[in-house]
């Protein structure tokens, strides 16, 4: 092999680490996202009860007598 091949067989070796290192921080973060999309699926869910609750609170308050003064004022 020449010089120049052999510095050829290096840059291409070292171009392929490269991308065998881009590729596996791909599917880390790619990990991560799905991860992190469940988390905010569930929080949304959560979200969603909590103002259903909050929502037949309020009716069920509003449906309370109104308060008004003892006979004897």
């Amino acid at each position: 092999m020449t010089e120049n091949t052999l510095s050829d067989l290096d840059r291409i070796t070292k171009l392929e680490e490269i991308v065998a290192y881009q590729t596996k921080t791909i599917d880390e973060l790619s990990e991560q996202l799905a991860e992190q999309w469940k988390v905010t699926e569930q929080t949304r869910l959560k979200l969603d009860r909590l103002t259903e609750r909050f929502l037949s609170l309020e009716e069920s308050s509003l449906e309370a007598p109104a308060i008004t003064r003892p006979p004897h004022y």
